[in-house]
């Protein structure tokens, strides 16, 4: 079972990616955070097989809590997930150490896709329950 942590500012957002991640039988949605530092903190507590990110939110973007995740919990693949999908923001993320960025779109296959990726064949680290 991947286990996966929500980050996005918008409660809708992060609850229609719960619904549609739970329709896939080896996905589990561990947690959500709504900003950068809940992001952080929420990682150190559940420690999850892979992290989904907004880039825009408040208090701390999802760029620089990528940075952050990459000092405090290195082995965490993070998936950017934007409607920003500009060539300048996908580079940012990926100097940042992104494992894969996903557009936002109604389409659940690629994000999907890239979950699995992100963390590997196994689908997990051995850090789940």
């Amino acid at each position: 079972m991947i286990r996966v942590l929500l980050v996005d500012d918008q409660a809708t957002t992060r609850r229609g990616l719960r619904m549609q991640l739970e329709l896939e039988p080896d996905l589990e949605v561990v947690g959500e955070a709504d900003d950068g530092a809940a992001a952080l903190d929420q990682v150190l507590a559940l420690n999850p097989d892979v992290v989904l990110m907004d880039v825009h939110m408040p208090r701390m973007d999802g760029i620089t809590t990528l940075m952050a995740l990459r000092r405090v919990a290195p082995a965490v693949p993070v998936v950017v997930h934007s409607l920003d999908a500009t060539p300048g923001i996908q580079a940012r993320a990926k100097a940042a150490g992104a494992a894969a960025f996903v557009e936002k779109q109604p389409a659940s296959g690629p994000l999907v896709a890239a979950l699995r990726d992100a963390v590997g064949e196994t689908g997990s680290r051995g850090g789940g329950n």
